[in-house]
């Protein structure tokens, strides 16, 4: 990190020292590192530093105008810088996310300086997650999706998802399965169509979740793809992103149940003029055509991946075979 960033870190924070402790994760593809700072004499002992630096334009083989995913990243932290500046302090501590301390972006660069969660409490990362844990994520989606109800996305994507329909041409190209294909957009219209908009998180991976050492509480992080949608969209890529196929069948009632109940505290508790149960019959009907949105991204970007399982493909099958009589009408 060049001195000029470190001395924006130094004048947010009061710190007269600034040190570096830890590289945390290079960011996908090269584009820059979160990284941890120790800082002495100011307010805090440390921050998560994530500096985005696009890669030189001079490598790429097929040049910055025609590269749809170039395009995307870009847009993907200019939105994340837009979440930090004017969402994010929405969220209270039932849907906990770092503090952003400052933001700096200039043409190639972004700098965003944010609270060390570890430091606050939230120092546990997990590769696999127990059925409470999972509830205690579902608990936070729940919370997360309450908060935002019905607000325009303004500055976010209009519609979130990294895996969104629009943003995503080159995997629906190369999509074998042809019915799928042809249902993509219809799939993407039924989403579209629910009457519950909220915010969508967008990557709600385990992965993107801190947890507090007695694994009660999680804190979120990575807001690039953040935007509007159906909160259904979320919860059935969190799942999906925990269990193997055999849980994601055996458990999809129980989790559904959770998630929902949570949904209706939270809805409850910020006194929003919205019927839970109507929520909950729009959404949980849209779980099984959230799913297969992803399936769909996922059978085009990585077809061996592992989460392309029995399960999804015959949700995947149900949701094509009920969906064609609608697109046959409408041809």
């Amino acid at each position: 990190m060049n001195e000029k960033l470190q001395d924006i870190t130094r004048r947010t924070t009061g710190a007269g020292e600034i040190f570096k402790i830890e590289d945390i994760q290079t960011l996908w593809s090269g584009y820059g590192t979160i990284m941890r700072y120790g800082l002495k004499g100011g307010d805090r002992n440390s921050v998560v530093i994530k500096h985005v630096k696009l890669p030189d334009q001079s490598v790429h083989p097929r040049g910055w105008n025609t590269d749809l995913s170039h395009q995307r990243k870009i847009r993907s932290y200019q939105i994340e810088t837009s979440w930090y500046r004017n969402w994010a302090q929405l969220c209270d501590n039932s849907c906990r996310i770092p503090h952003c301390l400052a933001l700096e972006s200039s043409g190639d660069e972004f700098l965003m300086v944010l609270e060390d969660l570890d430091a606050s409490g939230f120092s546990i990362r997990k590769d696999s997650a127990s059925m409470i844990e999972i509830q205690v994520c579902l608990k936070w989606l729940a919370n997360f999706h309450a908060t935002f109800m019905g607000k325009e996305p303004t500055g976010l994507w209009q519609v979130g998802t990294y895996w969104h329909l629009d943003t995503r041409p080159d995997e629906l190209e190369v999509l074998e399965n042809i019915e799928l294909k042809q249902a993509a957009a219809q799939i993407d219209k039924k989403l579209r169509a629910s009457p519950y908009q909220t915010f969508v998180h967008g990557d709600a991976k385990l992965a993107n979740f801190c947890f507090s050492v007695n694994g009660q509480q999680v804190a979120a992080v990575d807001f690039q793809y953040v935007g509007g949608g159906c909160g259904i969209k979320d919860v059935a890529y969190f799942i999906g992103s925990c269990l193997y196929e055999e849980d994601c069948e055996r458990y999809e009632g129980e989790l559904l149940d959770w998630y929902f109940t949570q949904l209706k505290e939270a809805l409850t508790k910020r006194k929003l003029s919205i019927n839970p149960a109507d929520i909950e019959q729009d959404w949980r009907a849209l779980y099984p055509v959230a799913w297969t949105d992803f399936h769909r991204f996922m059978k085009g970007w990585s077809p061996g991946h592992w989460k392309i399982h029995g399960y999804s493909e015959r949700i995947a099958c149900d949701v094509v075979a009920d969906l064609a009589p609608i697109s046959q009408t409408s041809s």
